[in-house]
C-alpha cells in the first residue's frame, strides 16, 4: 500500500517535457487544463482554499513549482524552509492536484507558453495585465482568472511568528 502511495505522488511530479504530453493526452479527451504557481514553502489553510479553487475552475490542476534556487532569489536566503522534493511532494499528495512541475526560472513565462494552459490562476493581488504569461494564455484561447486569498495566512507571516517566539 505505501508504494502504491509513493509511486501515485512520484507520478505527478513531472518534468516538463512529459508533462507537456500528458497536457496534449488531456486536452485531446476534452479535458480543461489550468495552470498556477509559486513557491508553496510552508502549505497553510490559505494555499488549500487557493488551490481547491483553482482546481474548481477546470478538470485538471498543475502546479508550477519554484525551485530552491528561483526562491532563494525571490524571497532571500533561509528560504525555503522546505526543500523543493520536499513541497512537491506535499503539493502531489492533494487529491486535487494532477501535477506538479519545478521550474530554476525566477518566473513561470517560459513554463506557461510552453504548457499553454486552457486556464491560467493567481492570487488576486495580481491584475490580469500583470500576470505572467497571461498574454500567451490569452492569445491561445485560454483564460486567465483570479482568486482571492484567505486573510491572514502567508508563509512568510508563519516564519516570523516562528522567530518572534523563539526570540
Amino acid at each position: 500500500m505505501r508504494d502504491d502511495i509513493e509511486k501515485t505522488l512520484l507520478d505527478k511530479i513531472r518534468e516538463l517535457a512529459s508533462l507537456k504530453n500528458l497536457i496534449e493526452q488531456w486536452k485531446s479527451e476534452g479535458k480543461k487544463v489550468v495552470f498556477t504557481n509559486g513557491v508553496f514553502d510552508l502549505v497553510h489553510i490559505g494555499h488549500l482554499s487557493y488551490l481547491s479553487k483553482a482546481a474548481e475552475l477546470g478538470d485538471k490542476l498543475i502546479i508550477g513549482l519554484n525551485a530552491d534556487s528561483s526562491v532563494r532569489r525571490i524571497k532571500g536566503e533561509g528560504r525555503p524552509v522546505n526543500d523543493q522534493n520536499s513541497r512537491a511532494a506535499l503539493l502531489a499528495a492533494l487529491f486535487f492536484v494532477d501535477a506538479v512541475v519545478v521550474f530554476e526560472e525566477d518566473t513561470p513565462q517560459n513554463l506557461i507558453a510552453t504548457l499553454l494552459p486552457d486556464i491560467l490562476v493567481k492570487g488576486a493581488d495580481y491584475t490580469i495585465e500583470n500576470i505572467v504569461g497571461a498574454k500567451e494564455v490569452l492569445a491561445n484561447g485560454g483564460e486567465v482568472k483570479t482568486i482571492t486569498f484567505v486573510e491572514g495566512y502567508s508563509s512568510t507571516s508563519i516564519i516570523q511568528k516562528i522567530r518572534q517566539q523563539i526570540n
